[in-house]
């Protein structure tokens, strides 16, 4: 008898920020549809950043050794997406495309100029899989979207819970690759000289191994987090937030490995403490879905008129951490050793370059 494979058309699972395997909301669809599959992903011009780069290019390099382990690999392409997508359809003889949706203004952007170019050629399942709940829920009583996080907050966790994780599926059947890949290497998303990685590489490991192994730890992190959390001289934090932000983890995966810590009274305070940030992340995103503006104007019109400052050696020495303030020149020179900087100097440095340098992120 004919291979089945060769009977069906294949799909298109168009990695983007959820580069991990498990409880991978595109591949469960692709799989449950049952064609072959195959993954991808385009180094786009939403791909900026020195240090988000250097992890990037460690994320893939982890996705695609784990793909290899299943008999497959990950197609790197680069441009825009709409049209290698299509190029990649055309060549392969795809019937459908899966991906998950993000929610930041270009971004949604970007999808929809996908849609609207390979939307009357392939069936595209675009997936919720990003956040604990979609971008429409929860709502104010009136309909409108929360704009503040303590009723957001309130409204969100009395929602259902977030489905339980689930595994890579057992049965994955992958289509022969029709284009050459790029080599990662190519890709140039490592620094050259000079490097500057070094603390990167000392301070992370990049893919979703290394994201599980920081899920593993994290009833340590509960532990003394609802003590801790304000000190930024200890390393009482659960240091998830780059893995969610490439999608390494998924956020119900962490959301129900702090519901099971929350059982154990010696975790339980400090668990409900770190579940409650996995919501400010859901928060964020929610309002720059829901005003998308955001990135170019503030929430509130009146500081569109606000008399902001120039002042470039100001702004520099924030940089360079090399204000003479000592706690906003250790989390900027953290940032820059590390890629990551707690959570509480992230509030005042940026506070310090608002209300005392008077800078707009807006204008630099």
């Amino acid at each position: 008898g004919y291979n089945r494979a060769f009977l069906m058309a294949p799909a298109l699972l168009w990695f983007r920020r959820n580069l991990r395997l498990s409880d991978n909301a595109a591949l469960l669809a692709a799989a449950e549809a049952g064609d072959p599959i195959i993954p991808v992903y385009v180094v786009d011009e939403l791909d900026a950043g020195g240090a988000s780069r250097w992890w990037l290019h460690h994320s893939l390099a982890s996705l695609d050794k784990e793909l290899r382990k299943l008999g497959s690999s990950l197609l790197l392409l680069s441009g825009r997406p709409e049209t290698l997508l299509g190029e990649l359809a055309v060549r392969s003889g795809a019937g459908s495309l899966f991906y998950a949706r993000r929610l930041e203004p270009e971004a949604r952007r970007q999808e929809q100029r996908v849609e609207r170019t390979l939307g009357s050629e392939l069936q595209i399942a675009a997936l919720e899989d990003g956040n604990l709940n979609p971008p429409n829920r929860p709502m104010t009583k009136s309909g409108t979207p929360f704009r503040v996080f303590t009723p957001y907050w309130r409204a969100a966790s009395a929602l259902p819970e977030p489905p339980r994780p689930r595994r890579v599926p057992e049965k994955l059947s992958f289509a022969e690759q029709v284009m050459e890949s790029r080599q990662l290497e190519e890709l140039a998303l490592l620094p050259t000289e000079p490097d500057w990685a070094e603390g990167l590489r000392d301070t992370w490991t990049p893919g979703e191994n290394g994201a599980l192994q920081r899920l593993d730890d994290i009833g340590s992190a509960a532990m003394h987090y609802a003590d801790e959390r304000d000190r930024p001289d200890r390393d009482s934090t659960s240091r998830l937030s780059p893995h969610l932000h490439f999608g390494e983890v998924s956020p119900r995966q962490v959301w129900h490995a702090l519901n099971d810590a929350a059982a154990d009274p010696a975790t339980s305070v400090g668990a409900a403490a770190l579940c409650r940030q996995l919501y400010w992340r859901d928060f964020s995103a929610y309002l720059l879905f829901h005003y998308p503006t955001l990135p170019d104007k503030p929430l509130r019109g009146e500081f569109e008129h606000f008399p902001w400052a120039e002042d470039p050696d100001g702004l520099r020495a924030w940089q360079r951490g090399r204000t003479g303030y000592p706690i906003v020149d250790a989390g900027m020179r953290q940032l820059w050793t590390t890629g990551w900087m707690h959570n509480r100097v992230r509030m005042i440095v940026a506070s310090f370059l608002i209300k005392d340098l008077l800078l707009s992120l807006i204008h630099i």
